[in-house]
């Protein structure tokens, strides 16, 4: 009768293990709770006993193998012994001699530790007689077994066999250690962690189901790959825009009658740019290959467009070299055209930074995910009049006074890549745009 030996359920919540050492050959008769694996799963490494006697048959897995709770491992003849051929038994009956002979004459350690270079002569594919413990013992110490001179009765390995050998220490050639790890490396297995399988919605009530179409498709990829590479921090703050907004009002009816719309994002262009400059690092991307920050020396800013078919990001080139008027006009057009579906693919390339705006969507903030490969992202939320404490400066010794007033504040959000940027890096670009945006005056100086 066959019998197949699988993988018992190993508790704690164990659903796998790696095979690390195989301790019986086809052909084998064990006895029942005799130990005939070991393995080791996240906790620990277990000798995994045989449930009946019996006879091995087959054995259908090798070592540094991973195997699941329920794969068969082995499989048994259960009656009958495998019948041994006569140069088996001849041999059989040497060693039964050589063991009466040398019984009571067991070898002391300082004596195993004498011959722990002499190779012993073992049949291949036969495990190595020796206790579990001692076998821990062998993992622990990086000793190979199959190599170590055994001195207990019946050829059996003893702990000071391995003691001493590794102390001797193992004389493997160089060339034979490199098989070994190349051996071992492709044996290993990858860390997949692939998404579950969704349940049957229906059996909970009616559903329908929505194709991904190309562009949320693209979408949902980028934003899939930007998360799993880029480790994301956000860093917020408010600005005072309230002499902006009252530029920003004056000059917007003559930018209009140029064909373009003076809004708060064509400001925040230019001074991002200043910052950009003042801080490079911002206008980068990370080449993890190469182990490089690769700096860019122009300044082409994405703006992220809300359409019908999804978020895309068509890309503003040279923001540095055009005026606040040639941006208006600009932009107004691109984003036009973007919602219209008319923008071409190079205008959707080679952005450097990337500047997504919901403001007129309200919201106080949100955690913008950046354009990979950038570094860098800057979300804005919608301004507002809110009642802002102002300090003014004490006189004569005296002690500021402090007033409430009205102020249009902005909110900000800056996400980036903490492989690249720190926090502190991040609190000083914030600043540096904030004092372009809250100061116009300064803001026109620099772009001047």
């Amino acid at each position: 009768m066959t019998r197949e030996f699988k993988l018992p359920d190993l508790g704690e919540g164990i659903h796998e293990a790696e095979i690390q050492e195989i301790l019986v050959s086809a052909g084998d008769k064990v006895e029942e709770d005799e130990n005939i694996l070991v393995v080791e799963t996240d906790k620990a490494a277990v000798d995994i006993p045989s449930p009946y006697a019996g006879t091995v048959k087959e054995i259908h897995v090798e070592t540094s193998a991973w195997v699941n709770v329920g794969d068969v491992l082995i499989t048994f003849n259960d009656g009958g012994e495998a019948e041994v051929s006569k140069p088996e038994k001849q041999a059989e009956e040497k060693k039964e001699e050589k063991g009466k002979k040398g019984k009571g004459k067991e070898a002391t350690g300082e004596e195993a530790k004498s011959q722990a270079k002499k190779a012993p002569e073992r049949e291949a594919g036969r495990p190595v007689p020796a206790a579990p413990s001692t076998r821990r013992l062998a993992r622990e110490l990086g000793v190979e077994l199959r190599n170590v001179p055994a001195h207990g009765p019946g050829g059996r390995v003893l702990a000071e066999d391995v003691r001493a050998y590794a102390e001797e220490g193992e004389k493997v050639p160089e060339e034979e250690k490199e098989q070994k790890k190349e051996a071992a490396r492709k044996k290993a297995r990858p860390l997949e962690i692939a998404a579950p399988e969704l349940p049957d919605f229906t059996q909970w009530g009616e559903i329908e189901r929505a194709p991904l179409h190309s562009v949320r498709r693209e979408i949902a990829k980028q934003m899939a790959l930007s998360w799993s590479q880029v480790p994301h921090v956000t860093h917020q703050d408010e600005v005072d825009i309230t002499e902006l907004e009252r530029l920003r009002n004056r000059r917007k009816a003559k930018v209009a009658e140029q064909g373009g719309s003076l809004t708060l994002t064509v400001f925040v262009m230019k001074a991002l740019v200043t910052a950009l400059k003042a801080y490079p690092r911002f206008n980068a991307s990370f080449d993890p290959q190469a182990g490089e920050i690769v700096l860019k020396r122009y300044y082409h800013i994405g703006i992220a467009v809300d359409t019908e078919r999804g978020l895309i990001v068509p890309v503003i080139r040279n923001v540095d070299r055009k005026s606040l008027s040639e941006l208006a006009v600009e932009l107004k057009d691109l984003v036009q055209r973007t919602r219209a579906g008319e923008v071409k693919l190079p205008e959707l390339q080679g952005g450097t930074f990337t500047i997504t705006n919901v403001g007129a969507l309200g919201g106080t903030s949100f955690s913008p995910i950046i354009n990979f490969p950038e570094v860098a992202i800057l979300g804005m939320a919608r301004a507002r009049w809110k009642p802002v404490v102002q300090t003014r400066e004490a006189q004569d010794e005296g002690e500021a006074e402090h007033e409430i007033a009205p102020r249009f504040m902005l909110p900000l959000v800056l996400t980036f890549d903490h492989r690249v940027l720190d926090g502190a890096d991040a609190g000083r670009f914030t600043q540096r745009l904030m004092e372009m945006l809250q100061a116009p005056e300064k803001l026109l100086l620099e772009i001047s």
